[in-house]
């Protein structure tokens, strides 16, 4: 809290609660909402994925009461990267950090690549790419990330302004389908609400198979009990993105009231839309009309939403569908380079990281790891193809809530001194909940995701160890290489409750 008076590491104050919850229903809903929900309900879960939505929103909404207090008790910039650092020290933040790049910065190239297949659909230009030597390489994504870049180095606030014109639409586009989807509900669909379990016809096993599943001994995870678990598990994809609400902490201007305002109000408002979309496509179409189906050529073909309004003659659905995902996915790219910029800057600021990377400029903005953020994400977005990575970022959000969760506890005890502007009730019930919940949800991705996760962070280890631990700033001051806290004048913005001495 002390470093962020500093004057070349300052970022300006400039988001109310209106702009966190802006932020968060921008990241939060995206095409997701158009695509996910029918792939769930026509594969895995049937009409029952509406409660698989409530499921997943439960577990988020635990971990939202844990992120609500940590912000406004700790606002500095970082989210669960700082708030790690506060309670469990150096080692553990830079596994969360390393986890939240992960998240944060490759999911947005992934995003990236959605929104420029879905502007080819709109201006009926197929794929934004071009091909030399028999490679494609996708100008589309790589100028979303361009603009969205510069619009983040303008400033926080011109950022937020954007975000809510462009939040607005996609929201109307939701409320349209559920509205117009509402008058061709039949009842009827909806039984059996929790299909009975089938074999499952992908032949999911071995490293494929959730961990869930191996576990128990079960053959699948199509329909029925399992089928609804593990769908609880890929939905909650759809909810990540309202922690990164916390990583604008240091740019909040009342953070103690309109962090935890920011946090739970957007996830109340998306989990409404989800809700509301789940049932009104489930109840328009039997939910074996939203399975895959496999063409003559071998080419499987996924439904969307727009697929329960064509088999109703509902024509201009697919054109509003796709002026949704594209304003959806717009915004998520932007609040996802958003959320990496800040973590990054924390942890150039401690030191983990070129310490170069965390000047602020005379916006107030911390250009240097924008652009970087930026050029890399475009060239990953440009250069490379890439699959889904739902399953990969579900796993490393999992994992950021699990140590906010265990946090919270910590953080009571060690410091309970420490002003907190919101703080989350019935402790340590409710962390304690929360940590089941995710955990719960982590064992229902595969096999194959956990082994991936585990190798991602034994390279993060190996880079802390060969740059990390021997650039940081706090153990500078344990060697006497830089001045510690105590040596700071009374001026320099340190206090009673700020020095970390004591946290760390």
């Amino acid at each position: 809290m002390a470093d962020t008076d500093e004057p070349e590491t300052k970022l300006k104050k400039d988001l109310t609660a209106w702009d966190l919850t802006v932020f968060g229903v921008a990241v939060v809903v995206g095409a997701g909402i158009f695509t996910l929900t029918a792939r769930t309900a026509g594969n895995v879960a049937g009409p029952s994925v509406s409660l698989a939505f409530v499921l997943a929103a439960i577990a988020c909404g635990l971990a939202a009461l844990c992120y609500a207090e940590f912000a406004s008790t700790v606002p500095v910039a970082g989210s669960a990267y700082t708030f790690s650092y506060a309670t469990f020290g150096e080692f553990v933040a830079w596994i969360i950090g390393w986890d939240l790049i992960l998240e944060f910065a490759l999911a947005a190239s992934v995003v990236a690549k959605g929104w420029s297949s879905y502007l080819g659909n709109v201006i009926g230009a197929g794929n934004n790419v071009f091909v030399v030597g028999g490679h494609s390489y996708d100008w589309g994504a790589a100028l979303l990330i361009a603009v969205l870049t510069t619009l983040l180095i303008l400033g926080t606030k011109l950022s937020s302004r954007v975000s809510v014109i462009i939040t607005a639409v996609k929201v109307a586009v939701v409320l349209l389908v559920i509205i117009v989807g509402a008058f061709y509900i039949t009842g009827k669909n909806y039984s059996p609400y929790i299909p009975p379990a089938q074999p499952n016809e992908t032949g999911e096993s071995g490293i494929h198979q959730t961990l869930f599943s191996w576990i128990t001994g079960a053959t699948g995870s199509q329909y029925g009990w399992y089928g609804l678990l593990a769908a609880a598990s890929l939905v909650f994809f759809a909810f990540i993105g309202f922690d990164v609400v916390a990583t604008t902490a240091e740019e909040t201007k009342d953070p103690q009231k309109s962090l935890p305002r920011g946090i739970l109000g957007s996830l109340v408002i998306v989990t409404i839309l989800y809700v509301g979309v789940s049932l009104v496509l489930t109840g328009m179409v039997p939910y074996t009309d939203l399975a895959d189906k496999t063409l003559p050529d071998g080419t499987v073909e996924s439904s969307t939403l727009a697929t329960a309004f064509e088999a109703h003659g509902i024509t201009w659905a697919q054109w509003a569908i796709n002026i949704g995902a594209l304003a959806g996915l717009t915004t998520v790219v932007m609040v996802m380079l958003l959320g990496q910029t800040r973590v990054g800057f924390a942890m150039a600021r401690d030191g983990l990281l070129p310490r170069g990377l965390a000047k602020t400029g005379n916006r107030g903005t911390p250009v240097r790891i924008t652009l970087i953020v930026g050029v890399v994400s475009a060239a990953l977005a440009f250069f490379f193809p890439m699959g889904t990575l739902e399953e990969m970022v579900n796993i490393g959000t999992l994992f950021a809530f699990v140590l906010v969760c265990v946090g919270v506890v910590v953080l009571r005890r060690t410091r309970p001194d420490l002003k907190r502007g919101f703080t989350v009730p019935f402790v340590p019930l409710v962390p304690i909940l929360a940590v089941i919940a995710c955990f719960w949800l982590m064992i229902n991705l595969s096999i194959e995701t956990w082994i991936r996760f585990v190798i991602w962070m034994m390279i993060g280890i190996v880079v802390y160890l060969t740059y990390g631990a021997k650039h940081s700033v706090l153990g500078m001051r344990e060697r006497k290489e830089l001045p510690s806290y105590d040596d700071l004048t009374p001026g320099s913005g340190t206090g009673s409750d700020s020095g970390p001495t004591s946290s760390t």
